[in-house]
């Protein structure tokens, strides 16, 4: 592929996710005020997009209560400092089996799957700019979960999307997670050109290597915008990575708790590592309103609430 890189580049954040990494550090926040809190600290740091998933804020634990993501998005957008909001969609897709001799029934409490409506019922409600559609099937780094998103979910969920004007953030944590994402546009179930996240090295989707990579980068359509990541000690390498072959970056405590050996980092510190790279590299950094203007995003106020 021919050397590309992006000269106006978006930091998206993601502040939290819903791995077990609540009590690995002080820094991974839990309750909807803390959450905002560092959301809102990211977008100071030169983040453009903030990512964000709830937990419980009592034991830190991944969450799905409506109430939490309303209070999150109104701490959000109430804050003085502007940024645009991308909620996750993921929540909802997890099956974990019983013993290989014996999958079913399957581990009923650790088992998380619902229907395409309720796992969308907090971006009716919260109306952000943007939200995740995690666009494929893949086990999912423990033995006996999988990470589900049939075609007939992806279709309800994205027709969904669509129809509420919120952008999917289509996640592609393989190559084929793109093809069924330009399946999805070419059927008019979402509208294009898609926006996309490219997950590296995320067991066991796409490895993180620079081979995998390109390919993934080069089944990209060349209208689609386009981020990476990759998790912990890569993180910052994907930044320039994902810059040098013409991408935007995610960095955040989702995929990373280090700033360097011994030291956990914050989301904010994440970020200004990230600018501090990006810029070196002779790129700018752009600001949520200039995302909006890319995307075609509308900055709306939740469901029941005056503009």
């Amino acid at each position: 592929m021919p050397l590309a890189m992006t000269k106006d580049v978006f930091i998206t954040c993601a502040v939290t996710g819903s791995g077990a990494t609540q009590d690995r550090s002080s820094h991974v926040p839990r309750s909807p005020r803390q959450i905002a809190d560092s959301a809102i600290a990211a977008a100071r740091a030169g983040a453009a997009v903030v990512h964000c998933h709830v937990r419980d804020p009592e034991t830190g634990a991944p969450s799905r209560r409506l109430d939490l993501y309303r209070e999150l998005t109104d701490r959000i957008r109430d804050a003085e400092v502007d940024v645009v909001l991308n909620l996750t969609a993921g929540m909802g897709g997890d099956i974990v089996f019983g013993p290989t001799e014996a999958p079913f029934p399957v581990n009923a409490q650790a088992t998380d799957m619902i229907g395409a409506t309720e796992r969308m019922a907090h971006i009716a409600e919260c109306l952000p700019e943007i939200c995740t559609l995690d666009c494929g099937t893949m086990n999912f780094a423990e033995a006996d979960y999988v990470m589900t998103n049939t075609p007939g979910m992806l279709r309800a969920m994205g027709a969904m999307m669509t129809a509420l004007g919120v952008k999917p953030e289509i996640e592609a944590f393989d190559t084929g997670h793109l093809w069924f994402a330009k399946q999805l546009v070419t059927e008019g179930t979402l509208t294009g050109p898609a926006l996309v996240q490219l997950c590296m090295g995320v067991p066991w989707g796409a490895p993180n290597d620079l081979n995998t990579f390109l390919a993934m980068v080069n089944a990209v359509p060349a209208d689609w915008c386009w981020s990476a990541f990759s998790l912990g000690r890569d993180q910052m390498p994907y930044v320039a990575a994902a810059v040098l072959a013409g991408g935007n970056i995610r960095v955040g405590l989702e995929d990373n708790l280090w700033l360097g050996k011994g030291q956990l980092a914050t989301n904010a510190q994440l970020v200004e590592r990230a600018v501090t790279i990006t810029e070196n590299m002779g790129a700018r950094i752009i600001g949520p309103q200039a995302v909006r203007d890319r995307l075609g995003l509308i900055k709306r106020a939740p469901a029941g609430v005056a503009a």
